[in-house]
């Protein structure tokens, strides 16, 4: 990358670049559905992007539009226009603009606005990916890290987590999809993601383990609710994870030096 140029918002531009083989595939295969709700959601975040622009002089943000495709991919189904209009507000409101925008932001606003929609309608059902999305995350994550703006080491962790899984008997069964999807579009997010590389292997690790917990435990959840689920929790736990891997640092290089 050209010295100068990586800001924010080419950090943007190039996520969206990464993810656009799920959402050619999404589009594809959603039909007129998929294209209703992902509307819906550019609306939605793109007036409270805005509202908040114009309150804070600040200039626009491709961010929403990335948090937008995450929604229309991972809702709940059968929600009305106004219940999603109020989850999608919520996320970016106050997972995202509350804190000074994309960038600043603690968790991903769409898995805020998932988790917000997913325990304020439990009754609505969890969408079932088609399989040529599972199989469109693995160019999308690998043109992620490629970029730069996805790290390998989360991908890494989280394979190693199903990996150890699958030697110890667990069958990952339809989990294993929708697994895949939420972690390149949310555990991968470079901002509510852990900062360190030993804090990534451990982001990545903790949420493939939580991904394994969860499908062990709640039998009849669905297989996008377990992800996010796993997702929101390992967002949560990414700044512990950090100074777990600096603490680890810290004291391999007391032993090493004294």
């Amino acid at each position: 990358m050209i010295r100068g140029i990586w800001d924010r918002e080419t950090v943007a531009l190039l996520l969206l670049a990464a993810i656009m083989p799920m959402a050619l595939t999404f589009l594809w295969f959603g039909g007129s559905g998929a294209i209703g709700r992902l509307a819906l959601a550019l609306i939605v975040a793109g007036l409270w992007h805005l509202i908040f622009m114009l309150a804070r002089a600040q200039p626009p943000s491709f961010a929403g539009a990335i948090a937008a495709l995450a929604v229309a991919m991972l809702v709940p189904e059968e929600l009305g226009m106004l219940q999603l209009a109020l989850g999608i507000s919520f996320g970016s409101v106050m997972a995202e603009l509350v804190f000074g925008g994309w960038g600043r932001n603690v968790v991903n606003p769409a898995t805020v606005t998932l988790a917000f929609l997913g325990f304020s309608f439990p009754a609505a059902p969890w969408p079932e990916l088609v399989l040529p999305i599972a199989w469109a995350a693995i160019p999308a994550a690998l043109i992620g890290v490629g970029f730069g703006v996805m790290s390998g080491r989360i991908v890494g962790g989280a394979v190693l987590a199903g990996v150890f899984a699958l030697a110890f008997g667990v069958e990952p069964g339809p989990v294993l999809p929708a697994a895949g999807v939420v972690l390149v579009l949310l555990v991968c997010d470079p901002v509510a993601s852990a900062a360190t590389g030993g804090g990534r292997w451990l982001n990545g690790l903790l949420y493939g383990g939580l991904v394994v917990l969860f499908m062990l435990a709640w039998k009849t959840a669905a297989p996008v609710q377990i992800a996010v689920s796993a997702a929101l929790f390992s967002s949560l736990a990414a700044p512990l994870l950090d100074e777990a891997a600096i603490g680890l640092w810290l004291a391999r290089r007391r032993r090493r030096h004294g």
